[in-house]
């Protein structure tokens, strides 16, 4: 390995225990969990917004089918 210097620069050598010491509690304890919450996350749409699209989809499929038979 000709070229490489194997002394530590003073720069690198203080950006490196910046980073141990912001990394020393994640490495002893581990990252933080994400928490559950004990209530059930509500889904994006409302039951009945749900049930209408349900009815136009099926209803314009059983319209089309009708279309093409007569």
């Amino acid at each position: 390995m000709a070229g490489v210097n194997k002394q530590t620069n003073p720069k690198i050598r203080k950006a490196n225990q910046k980073f141990e010491k912001q990394n020393k509690d994640v490495r002893k304890h581990g990252k933080s969990k994400v928490k559950k919450s004990n209530q059930a996350d509500k889904p994006a749409l409302s039951k009945f917004w749900i049930y209408l699209l349900a009815f136009l989809i099926v209803g314009g499929g059983l319209l089309e089918i009708l279309a093409l038979l007569f």
